[in-house]
């Protein structure tokens, strides 16, 4: 059988995007297909395919899906599979620009567990090889320089010859790290009000070179004020993940969380329970409720929200957050480790979907 183009696309329109539910015809994904000769003059074909980002988490199951339907075709040719991420339009912003995707992690109320959540969202995305940073919007309680084990460490701050400063975030296990708690010392209190607060948290964005990053995560200080607001106000951001613990006190502040990200346009891309359940060592087979059950995905299926997962109780992750360094990046991470695993590929689906929808939107143009 002769290969052709069209017997490769019609092949390819049975390979799904298993993110966004269309085939790889739909979608406009495949962008070339090139009839080539290798060194030894042997014929083989290179199909570029585009894909929605971020792509590290479906391009393998996409790869082989292609093979196998290829493999279907009636021909001896090899074939070279290509990938790389669609374009994206460029953000209305000049801060941050190196910047693809920008989470923002919140919670209604403090201590639900946020900041740890926050850290390890990081850690996972960078386990899969994406470029990461973490900036703690908490500026009164800021929490991952212990986490990253980077407590008291400056920012490092560099004059070029022509007498410019550039300063740039702290790194730890391979993921950049911006805090307020590096410019404090550990006993400092940070007395701030207003627009002195919003400045202190601008300044983390605004001057600081934070290159080319897949991700920025920002774990936002609890509620719903000037620092969320500014977020909203200056940072067009991918979306938001609101972390919630079972128990109605604090399922009760999410319905705020969601109102105000509702209230400036920011996407929801889901809700996280912590401290769900715990599961004693001993005795694997049970999970006790401790808190309640389900008040986080009850709330977000009240209001129509992808519910990401429970993450549960568990010491070993206390232990990871005082030691400074997040449980899922520790090689016995073991149940925990997959559950945040789990959720972060639950994150990563939305995310596609939000940027899907950014690509396929009709724009307005206008000519005068």
């Amino acid at each position: 059988m002769t290969l052709t183009e069209d017997k490769i696309r019609q092949a390819l329109s049975n390979v799904i995007d298993p993110d966004l539910n269309k085939n790889l015809v739909e979608l406009d994904a495949i962008k070339k297909i090139l009839f080539l000769k290798d060194k030894n003059k042997n014929d083989y074909v290179e199909i570029h395919i585009e894909l929605v980002q971020p792509i590290l988490w479906v391009a393998e199951e996409i790869n082989n899906r292609c093979a196998e339907e290829l493999s279907k075709l009636d021909t001896d040719i090899e074939s070279d599979i290509i990938f790389s991420e669609k374009p994206m339009t460029p953000r209305n912003s000049n801060l941050l620009g190196g910047v693809k995707n920008i989470i923002a992690v919140a919670s209604g109320k403090g201590g639900v567990g946020k900041s740890a959540i926050a850290s390890n969202i990081a850690g996972a995305l960078s386990l899969r090889g994406a470029k990461v940073g973490i900036l703690d919007g908490d500026v009164y309680g800021p929490s991952q320089p212990t986490m990253f084990g980077l407590n008291e460490e400056p920012f490092q701050v560099y004059e070029t010859e022509d007498g410019k400063t550039h300063a740039f975030p702290n790194e730890k296990y391979g993921i950049k790290v911006a805090s307020m708690g590096f410019m404090l010392s550990r006993n400092e209190a940070a007395i701030l009000r207003g627009p002195m607060l919003a400045g202190y948290f601008s300044m983390l964005f605004e001057q600081l070179e934070w290159g080319s990053l897949d991700f920025l995560v920002f774990d936002l200080p609890p509620g719903t004020g000037d620092i969320q607001l500014t977020l909203t106000q200056k940072i067009p951001l991918t979306g938001a993940v609101i972390v919630t613990t079972p128990q109605e006190i604090a399922v009760a502040d999410v319905r705020r969380s969601i109102a105000m990200f509702r209230r400036v346009n920011v996407d929801i891309l889901g809700i996280i329970e912590n401290m769900s359940y715990f599961v004693p060592p001993d005795m694997p087979e049970k999970k006790y409720y401790i808190f309640g059950q389900g008040g986080g995905r009850s709330v977000a299926e009240e209001n129509n929200i992808n519910f990401l997962g429970e993450v549960p109780l568990d010491i070993n992750m206390r232990e990871a957050n005082d030691g400074g360094k997040p449980i899922i990046l520790r090689d016995n991470a073991g149940h925990q480790g997959e559950v945040l695993k789990r959720i972060v590929s639950n994150l990563i689906t939305e995310i596609r979907k939000h940027n899907y929808g950014l690509i396929s939107s009709p724009s307005l143009k206008i000519e005068i």
